[in-house]
């Protein structure tokens, strides 16, 4: 029976990458070989739609078939996994719901701690050597929730003018939910969407570089450039190794993907 390690991707700022990361790391994961479960923890539902066409994504959404439906409920998760119709990798899908979340949670008994506990007979069965969740962009009681059930946080980086925006907000809310989850780590942060020729993918490697070398927080070597091939696999509802297999988006979600494995298991 192996250990299993859970990672979450979040950042209060939208648009940062988070699902595409977690999705596209996640499959690459699964084609070193690894057993990978994605959790959706997003309203906005991008990582089961990366896997799942509209229809059947709405499907899962409408039947409570979904994690909204088991946290509401504080179940256990094991039946909500979907396969996604790739090797070694399953999924359990969002839903729009999601958005009330919080209000579900308020009046609940160590509401930090149920998606966590939800987990527990998955994460003792070792079934999985990963499970990375996707974090909606906030700062609230849910995204407490998967920061207390998480062993590593990725924080992914929008290389553009307002990508660094709000990231000490990030550092100073996990530093308080490390006070509840002595356990968590941030394994580092991924900079994503980069156009190597604009002047700010520049400063922002400087900034991050920077908290990288005072150890404030490490920073993956791998970064994801833009690519039209990634925009074309989601219109497809797949990972971009999936869509195209030598694309250089494909290749460098596999770099950072092994870049996350090391780190995990140091």
């Amino acid at each position: 029976m192996s250990q299993t390690t859970v990672i979450c991707f979040a950042n209060n700022k939208g648009g940062s990458g988070k699902s595409t990361t977690c999705c596209n790391v996640g499959y690459s994961m699964a084609t070193e070989g690894k057993r990978v479960l994605l959790i959706d923890g997003d309203m906005q539902m991008n990582l089961t739609l990366s896997y799942f066409d509209d229809e059947t994504s709405l499907g899962f959404a409408k039947s409570g078939e979904n994690l909204y439906t088991a946290i509401k409920e504080q179940r256990e998760l094991t039946p909500y996994i979907r396969p996604t119709g790739y090797e070694n990798l399953d999924l359990i899908p969002s839903s729009t719901l999601m958005s009330g979340i919080e209000f579900d949670l308020f009046t609940k008994w160590q509401r930090e701690f149920i998606l966590r506990q939800g987990l527990e007979k998955i994460r003792s069965q070792g079934s999985y050597d990963y499970i990375l969740i996707d974090a909606p962009p906030t700062l609230g009681c849910w995204v407490i929730n998967i920061l207390c059930a998480s062993d590593f946080l990725i924080i992914p980086v929008e290389a553009s003018p307002w990508g660094l925006f709000g990231l000490a907000n990030m550092f100073e809310f996990t530093e308080k939910v490390q006070k509840m989850a002595p356990g968590l780590r941030i394994m580092g942060t991924a900079v994503t969407k980069v156009n190597e020729r604009k002047s700010y993918f520049r400063q922002t490697m400087e900034n991050l570089e920077s908290m990288d070398a005072q150890g404030t927080v490490p920073l993956f070597k791998t970064y994801i450039r833009v690519d039209s091939m990634i925009e074309r696999s989601q219109d497809e509802s797949m990972p971009v190794m999936a869509f195209k297999k030598t694309s250089r988006a494909a290749a460098e979600y596999l770099a950072l993907a092994k870049e996350v494995m090391e780190y995990a298991h140091r």
